[in-house]
């Protein structure tokens, strides 16, 4: 595969063209990520922003891509409208449009520019308080989704049973049934138990809705009290108690856990109410995704093949802890 310098190099170049599609003014273009998307920020008389160069099948088999990031955008606009909360806001191009299917060095992409959120993202320094402001955002973002009517060209996953273990999504440029062909025999037939535990409990769930579907703390920017979400790229229809899940999926291994779980569900309970007695089920649901994205993104991304041998072994330690099993590896 090209080294990782070399897709960054490249994808800049495209957010570089797409960003002659905008009415923003020349500015510095600044490297942010690569992973899922590539990200850039741009800074410019005009403020600072932010580029998405889009992956290509990034919601699913068969989808297409600019509707699906149209739908994103008109689920951002509904709640900056019906809400109090700080998502972010949608830059049109100048002929209107939400995206631009932009090309250099032999590749298109699909692009999208946002204003950029100010404040601090604490994935690795969290404390209670931040879940506690996490949890109460979700709440209300579960409110206005579920009285928001979506328009008729509403385009989004569909985070059901056949999305995590079937073969819809894509997943660094691998369909998700090569990706379970490539995971090591011990880890997918633990991937296959959980496959099978959730058939019912998702089919139990009660409360089902566009949910974010990627809310832990490094997709919240804090200013102040504020909670800002971001990165509403996994958005779609789902059970909240994923999204709850989600929120404390990384937190789950540590032995100060209970006290994130009781901020978050505590901050919840401002605006919802919620049980979490199949909490742990959603915290293995979110680990088998985690992997199967992982394990196809390591294909075409130096960076996560570097890692993934690690990312397996966390995932085993992980389920060990959400089964109650005694850990059947070293922790990682």
């Amino acid at each position: 595969m090209p080294s990782r310098r070399a897709q960054i190099a490249q994808l800049r170049l495209i957010a570089l063209a797409a960003l002659r599609e905008y009415p923003l003014p020349h500015g510095r273009l600044t490297f942010v990520t690569h992973g899922e998307n590539t990200t850039f920020r741009h800074d410019s008389a005009a403020g600072r922003h932010l580029v998405r160069v889009h992956r290509p099948q990034r919601h699913g088999q068969g989808v297409d891509g600019a509707a699906a990031i149209r739908s994103e955008i008109a689920w951002m606009r509904s709640i900056r409208a019906d809400t109090e909360l700080e998502v972010p806001d949608a830059v049109a191009a100048r002929d209107g449009s939400q995206t631009v299917r932009a090309t250099a060095a032999g590749e298109t992409r699909d692009c999208s520019v946002l204003r950029w959120m100010d404040g601090r993202i604490h994935e690795d320094s969290a404390r209670p308080v931040h879940l506690h402001r996490l949890g109460a955002a979700m709440a209300v973002l579960h409110d206005q989704a579920d009285a928001w009517a979506p328009p008729d060209d509403f385009v989004r996953i569909r985070w059901d049973h056949e999305a995590f273990f079937g073969n819809v999504m894509v997943y660094g440029g691998i369909p998700a049934a090569e990706c379970w062909n490539l995971l090591p025999a011990p880890l997918r037939a633990r991937f296959e138990a959980v496959g099978e535990r959730m058939v019912d409990v998702m089919a139990s769930a009660e409360d089902v809705g566009l949910i974010h579907a990627d809310l832990h703390a490094g997709n919240a920017v804090f200013e102040g009290d504020r909670v800002k979400l971001i990165d509403f790229d996994d958005c779609g229809t789902g059970p909240r108690m994923y999204e709850l899940a989600v929120a404390v999926w990384e937190l789950r291994d540590r032995p100060d856990y209970p006290l994130y779980l009781e901020a978050l569900r505590s901050g919840y309970l401002t605006g919802r109410d919620t049980d979490l007695a199949q909490l742990d089920d959603y915290i293995a649901l979110r680990q088998v995704a985690f992997d199967l994205w992982y394990t196809g993104t390591a294909q075409i991304n130096p960076a996560f093949a570097a890692r993934l041998d690690v990312v397996h072994d966390w995932s085993l330690e992980m389920l060990d802890i959400v089964e109650h099993r005694k850990p059947s590896r070293p922790a990682v």
